[in-house]
């Protein structure tokens, strides 16, 4: 085996101022990819590449299941468990999936999340790897994928599973494996030790991603006491409009955190959803990353009644930027706050179907309906 991966881009968010699940039901991401001009395979070899980024992504060499193992936490950029991950290759928007390991009752659900958006971007070749303690759960789930995505023509080149200290192929007894399976510890594997050279970041688990999204107290309490000066409607809208645009345009482009009385101010504004869709138009794939930390740093410091907008603006900041796991953890916060707020629906559509952000088409100018802030 000889695949070619590439990682995702570098999110780094760390200050540079003083101041500072789908449609089926079945919780998963996908995780979206450049076309590479190497993306055919042949047998099981292959290129993919692992986020979408207007830079130059890691490249990884993956020779060996130990490789594919190393590769998956880089590209979905937390480390799985008691998950399915999915490694596309062949189709003209390669992507990468992982959902949680379904029930028994689950299982055809679980196929179906993962085989429907494989059909519709026409994947030719897909690698599994099953994170799981219960090898006869991972066998079953595995002969069910083997077999849905054999009868759509998709090849299955390779399934694993992985208990996070051994790996099985799957069916098990298939080469020379032993019975107990075969040792791993990626800590010092290399792609390991390049992706962090490089600033990636990878998360210990789902939960730790999510984590890294939940409001800090101190921040709240200090946003909260500067809410109550704002107005509380928008009173000259397209003076706010400007002033919205302008903000988030100078900390985005700085790197820097906005003062809480501005935060205050933005979260209070956006609550009127012609002065969050100026922001939302303004969000594009050269400049989403940015807009991820921006946008991550403000929902950190928002009480919970104003957390709805920056949750879902980091959101499709994410999904842009090709960070599927932490935009489905955006759209949670957001719905966990506002069930029906509708821009998190919208991601969900998007997320769920696995839309290349490369089809985003922004033909209509909300931002340009304020550009006389008189």
């Amino acid at each position: 085996m000889a695949a070619t991966y590439r990682g995702p881009p570098t999110v780094s968010c760390g200050p540079r101022t003083a101041h500072q699940s789908s449609t089926s039901g079945v919780a998963g991401e996908v995780v979206h990819s450049q076309p590479s001009a190497a993306a055919s395979l042949s047998g099981a070899a292959g290129s993919v590449t692992g986020m979408t980024t207007p830079t130059t992504p890691t490249s990884l060499v993956a020779r060996s299941p130990e490789d594919l193992l190393a590769v998956v936490p880089i590209v979905l950029g937390f480390v799985p468990r008691d998950s399915v991950v999915m490694l596309t290759f062949g189709a003209r928007h390669t992507f990468h999936a992982r959902i949680d390991l379904p029930d028994p009752a689950e299982v055809a659900d679980a196929v179906g999340a993962l085989l429907d958006p494989a059909r519709r971007h026409r994947v030719r070749r897909v690698v599994f790897v099953l994170y799981s303690d219960d090898a006869r759960t991972a066998a079953r789930i595995a002969r069910a994928l083997s077999r849905a995505f054999a009868a759509a023509g998709i090849d299955v080149l390779e399934s694993l599973r992985a208990d996070g200290r051994r790996w099985w192929p799957l069916p098990a007894g298939h080469g020379e494996v032993p019975g107990r399976g075969v040792p791993y510890d990626l800590s010092a594997h290399p792609f390991a030790a390049q992706a962090v050279f490089e600033g990636h970041v990878t998360h210990g688990s789902r939960d730790q991603l999510a984590a890294s999204l939940v409001p800090a107290p101190e921040r709240v309490a200090a946003v909260s006491a500067a809410v109550g000066e704002v107005p509380s409607v928008s009173i000259h809208l397209a003076a706010d409009a400007a002033w919205v645009r302008s903000t988030v345009r100078r900390h985005v482009t700085a790197g820097s955190a906005p003062p809480d009385r501005d935060v205050a101010r933005l979260l209070v504004l956006l609550r009127d959803l012609r002065l969050r869709d100026v922001v939302w138009s303004a969000i594009t794939r050269d400049d989403a990353r940015d807009h991820v930390c921006f946008w991550t740093d403000v929902l950190r410091r928002s009480p919970t009644e104003l957390v709805p907008a920056p949750a879902a603006l980091l959101g499709f900041g994410a999904w842009l930027a090709g960070h599927g796991a932490l935009a489905w953890c955006a759209v949670d916060a957001c719905l966990e706050a506002d069930p029906d707020y509708g821009l998190a629906d919208i991601l969900s559509q998007l997320l769920g179907r696995a839309v290349p952000p490369s089809e985003w088409d922004r033909e209509t100018g909300w931002a340009d309906v304020f550009d006389d802030p008189a």
